[in-house]
C-alpha cells in the first residue's frame, strides 16, 4: 500500500532538508533532537544519494545554481519540493522489500520523472510511528539546470528548458501517484489505489493533532492508571473523527434526506447541500466542513446511495409480513366487507376514502410527524398503500388483507393525531405548518446575523493578536535614535511591520480606536458561541 506524499518548501537554506534526514528529529515539534552534550544524533539506518549537483554537496549544489541563473532569491519563491514513497509494512517480511532495493527504486523513480533537476535521495526503515514502513524520501531543487524532453505530466514548453522551475499541479501529482501504483505492480509489492480517494480522508494536520492529542491524553491518564484506576476516556478523536461517527450513526437509520437532516440536527449538525455537494457545520464552528475534506463515504453520491439501501430494506420490511396460517379450515371461506373509518366527531370536513383505493381526501397520505418527546406514546403515521396498484402488480390474496389492515390502522393513527395536537381540520393543521415555518425563517436569520456577528469578533480576535505580537518590534523602533538606524531595523523587522500596518488598516477600516481586552474579547466570543448552539437547537 504504496502512497505518495508531496510538501513544497520556501526555506532557502538547503542544508535543513539534509539534517532532517541525517539526523533524529522530534515526531511533533520537527526539531533536532540532542544529546547530553547538546549534538545531534544521527540516525541508525538509512541510504542517502545526490543526484545531477556534480559530485558537491547539495546544499552547495543548490545554492550554486539558483545565483548562476537568479532564481529562488526572494522570500516568497518555492525553493524545494519534497516527495515521500512510503511502502507497506508488510513488503519487507512478505515481499523482500529491503532499505537498499527501496533506495534503488526512489534513485530510479527520480531519475525518470525529475530530469535534469540536482535531487537528493534518502531512504529510512521505518516511519516516525514506528510503523516498520520503509520510504524514500526525494527532495529535489524546484529550479531545472539542464533541459529534458517533454514528460507526460508536463503542460507547457516552459517545463523542459534550463532555468526554468518545477511545477507540482494536481494534473502531474496524480500522474506521480499513478506511476508509484505501477512501480509497486511491476515490483511485486502492495498496492492501493491513489487515484480515487478514500473513505476516511485524514489530513496531516488532523493526523497530527490526533497524535499530539493521544501523547496528552495518555500523560493525564498515566497517574490514575498507577493508582489502579481506570480511566473513562483511553483513546483521542479528533473533532472531524466525532463528527465521521455523527455522520455514521445518523446513515444507519435515516431512509431519507429529510431524516438525515433531522437526525443530524438533534446532534448540533447542520447538513447542507450545495451544488451537487455536502457539507457539515458543527456548532463549534462558524465554516462549514465539505464532505470531500471527511471522506469520499460522506459526499452526496455514497450519502444517498445509503439512504436509498435504506429505504428498500423499511419497504422490504414491511412487506414481508406472513400470512397467518389457517388451523384446520377448508373449503371456500366468506369474503368479509371491507371496513371503513370511524367518522370524527367535530370534524366533518376530515375524510376518508376506502381503505381498498389506498388514498386520502386530505393532507393524511403523507406522513405525519411523530409527536415531540413531551407526549407519551405517540403513534407512527405511514403512508397508505395503494393495493389497486400492488393487486395489478400480481400480489396476492393475503397481501391484500394485510394491506387493507393497514391502510384502516393508518387512517385511525391519523385521526389519533389530529386529535392528540388538537387539530379540527385540515386548514388548521396548514395554518401551524405556516407558522412553524416563518418561526424557522425567523430563526435562520437570527442565526445568519449571529454567525456574521462571530465571525466578525473572531476576525478582530486574530488582528488584535497579531498586533499584540508585533509590540516588541515596535517598541525597537521607537528606541532608534537616527532616521538612519531607524531605516536599517524597519529593514530588519520587516515582516513585523508588515503584520502591524495591515492589522492598523484593519482598525482604521472598521473605525475602531481602543483596543478591546483579549480576555474579554475571547469571553465575548464564548458567549456568542453559547448562543449559536442555542439557536441551532431551536434551528
Amino acid at each position: 500500500m504504496a502512497t505518495l506524499k508531496h510538501i513544497n518548501s520556501k526555506n532557502a537554506d538547503y542544508g535543513a532538508a539534509e539534517q532532517y534526514l541525517l539526523f533524529e528529529h522530534d515526531e511533533f515539534t520537527m526539531k533536532p533532537v540532542l544529546d547530553e552534550t547538546g549534538r545531534l544524533i544521527p540516525r541508525e539506518d538509512y541510504r542517502l544519494s545526490t543526484l545531477n549537483c556534480a559530485g558537491e554537496d547539495f546544499a552547495v549544489a543548490c545554492m550554486r545554481a539558483n545565483l548562476r541563473y537568479g532564481k529562488n532569491q526572494r522570500r516568497e519563491d518555492v525553493k524545494s519540493h519534497h516527495y515521500i514513497i512510503s511502502f507497506d509494512p508488510r513488503d519487507g517480511p512478505d515481499n523482500g522489500l529491503t532499505v537498499d532495493r527501496a533506495q534503488a527504486l526512489g534513485e530510479k523513480f527520480c531519475a525518470e520523472h525529475f530530469p535534469g533537476h540536482q535531487a537528493l535521495v534518502c531512504t529510512h526503515p521505518d516511519g516516525h510511528n514506528h510503523s516498520g514502513n520503509i520510504h524514500v524520501h526525494i527532495v529535489i531543487n524546484s529550479l531545472r539546470i539542464e533541459e529534458v524532453p517533454f514528460l507526460p505530466y508536463m503542460d507547457r514548453p516552459a517545463d523542459t528548458k534550463a532555468d526554468c522551475k518545477h511545477r507540482c499541479t494536481d494534473a502531474a501529482l496524480r500522474y506521480f501517484k499513478s506511476e508509484v501504483m505501477e512501480m509497486c505492480h511491476r515490483e511485486g509489492l502492495y498496492q492501493i489505489d491513489l487515484l480515487n480517494g478514500s473513505k476516511n480522508r485524514v489530513t496531516d494536520r488532523e493526523y497530527w493533532a490526533q497524535k499530539k492529542g493521544q501523547a496528552a491524553l495518555d500523560k493525564q491518564n498515566a497517574p490514575m492508571i498507577a493508582g489502579g484506576i481506570t480511566p473513562r476516556q483511553t483513546k483521542f478523536e479528533t473533532n472531524k473523527e466525532k463528527l465521521r461517527q455523527t455522520i455514521r450513526k445518523a446513515l444507519a437509520t435515516a431512509a431519507s434526506f429529510d431524516e438525515f437532516s433531522s437526525l443530524l440536527l438533534r446532534e448540533g449538525v447542520a447538513v447542507k447541500e450545495s451544488r451537487g455537494r455536502l457539507s457539515y457545520l458543527t456548532p463549534d464552528r462558524t465554516k462549514p466542513i465539505t464532505a470531500r475534506k471527511l471522506g469520499d463515504d460522506f459526499e452526496r453520491a455514497a450519502v444517498f446511495v445509503v439512504l436509498e439501501q435504506n429505504a428498500a430494506r423499511a419497504a422490504e420490511k414491511a412487506a414481508a409480513i406472513p400470512e397467518s396460517p389457517r388451523h384446520g379450515k377448508t373449503g371456500i371461506q366468506p369474503i368479509k366487507a371491507p371496513q371503513t373509518a370511524p367518522k370524527l366527531v367535530g370534524a366533518s370536513s376530515i375524510s376518508f376514502a376506502s381503505p381498498q383505493a389506498g388514498k386520502l381526501t386530505h393532507s393524511a397520505a403523507s406522513p405525519l410527524p411523530t409527536k415531540p418527546d413531551g407526549f407519551a406514546g405517540a403513534p407512527s403515521v405511514q403512508r397508505l398503500v395503494n393495493i389497486e396498484q400492488k393487486m395489478a402488480e400480481g400480489k396476492g390474496r393475503g397481501y391484500e388483507r394485510w394491506a387493507t389492515m393497514h391502510n384502516l390502522k393508518q387512517m385511525a393513527a391519523t385521526l389519533n393525531v389530529y386529535q392528540e395536537y388538537g387539530f379540527t381540520s385540515p386548514e388548521q393543521l396548514e395554518a401551524a405548518v405556516d407558522t412553524a415555518y416563518q418561526e424557522m425563517r425567523q430563526t435562520s436569520g437570527e442565526l445568519k446575523a449571529l454567525e456574521t456577528k462571530l465571525q466578525g469578533k473572531k476576525e478582530l480576535q486574530q488582528q488584535v493578536l497579531a498586533y499584540a505580537k508585533t509590540k516588541p518590534a515596535r517598541d525597537g523602533l521607537k528606541a532608534q535614535k537616527s532616521e538612519k538606524a531607524r531605516a536599517a531595523y524597519r529593514q530588519a523587522n520587516e515582516s513585523d511591520f508588515i503584520i502591524a500596518e495591515a492589522a492598523a488598516r484593519y482598525f482604521k477600516a472598521h473605525g475602531i480606536t481602543k483596543l478591546p481586552a483579549r480576555k474579554a474579547l475571547q469571553a465575548e466570543i464564548e458567549q456568542l458561541i453559547s448562543e449559536k448552539d442555542g439557536l441551532y437547537n431551536t434551528y
